[in-house]
Order: C-alpha cells, then sequence, then structure tokens
C-alpha cells in the first residue's frame, strides 16, 4: 500500500467510525428529533456519489467507508421518515 492509499485509507476508517456514535445513539433511543431531513437526503445523496465515485476510481477503501456510511444514513434517514419529529421511544 502506497501512501496515497494509506493516507486514503486512514482517512476513510476515520470519517466512518466518527459517523457510528451518533448512528448508534440514533438507533438505541430512536429520537431523530435533532435530525434535520433535508441535510439528511442531502448528505446521503452526496455519500452516494461518493461511493460511486470510489466504485469508478477502483478505491477500496472509499467503496468500502461510503458503503458502510450509506447503509447507517439510509437507515437513519428511514428512522426520520418513520418516527419523525420529537417521537422517543425508551430502549428496554
Amino acid at each position: 500500500m502506497n501512501t496515497t492509499d494509506l493516507i486514503g485509507a486512514l482517512a476513510a476508517c476515520l470519517t466512518t467510525v466518527s459517523f457510528v456514535p451518533q448512528a448508534w445513539l440514533s438507533f438505541r433511543t430512536r429520537d431523530v428529533s435533532g435530525v434535520s431531513l433535508l441535510m439528511y437526503s442531502v448528505f446521503t445523496v452526496g455519500v452516494a456519489l461518493w461511493l460511486a465515485y470510489g466504485w469508478l476510481l477502483n478505491s477500496w477503501p472509499m467503496v468500502i467507508a461510503n458503503t458502510i456510511t450509506l447503509v447507517l444514513a439510509l437507515m437513519i434517514l428511514g428512522m426520520k421518515l418513520v418516527y419523525g419529529r420529537g417521537r422517543r421511544i425508551t430502549p428496554k
């Protein structure tokens, strides 16, 4: 792995890992009241485009990281659509 690939892999890991705590909290609490539907929609499309870009470049760190982030973002976006504003379910 050359330096460029190493930097790309590290950046992909850090940005994906940084997203996990917020996603986990949203999954646990089902509280998405603080999530902007417009922002998450735009973010999700952006991540999908980064995934496509990585795929076209055959950049596996970019593909893997954006696949994970896209799945998490789609799940949160789905919860926002289902649970809407202010509805909170306490985890058992």
